[in-house]
């Protein structure tokens, strides 16, 4: 389990496999110099809900990784992550296992945002 550390310290753990995507992501939107938000669903032992974060070149961030390789990244899996950056909701985590429904057209109104159901009111 790998920490994202946020600002002054806030630490999240996300799996090492996940964290090493979203770095990629995150990286690439931050040497352009966009801000963005980043959310993902809290698991049930850490209160379920979502949690989102504010993401700006100007707010320090580390990625601290536990496992002593890099994984192979997952082209598919960056490309959904990105395309969901560009939406206004931001870059959303979702699951490497659920990749393939994304890019089959079953996840695009969910990664956009547009399902009613599925807006972010806070």
């Amino acid at each position: 389990m790998g920490m994202l550390i946020y600002g002054s310290g806030d630490e999240y753990e996300i799996e090492d496999r996940a964290l090493a995507h979203l770095k990629a992501v995150i990286g690439a939107k931050l040497r352009r110099q966009e801000s963005f938000f980043l959310s993902w669903a809290n698991d049930p032992e850490h209160g379920s809900g979502r949690r989102s974060l504010w993401l700006s070149p100007s707010i320090p961030l580390q990625f601290r990784f536990f496992g002593s390789r890099p994984p192979e990244l997952n082209r598919a899996w960056l490309e959904v992550l990105s395309d969901s950056s560009h939406t206004p909701r931001g870059l959303q985590l979702i699951p490497e296992s659920e990749v393939e429904g994304y890019l089959a057209g079953n996840g695009a109104s969910r990664a956009a945002g547009t399902e009613p159901h599925d807006q972010d009111h806070g």
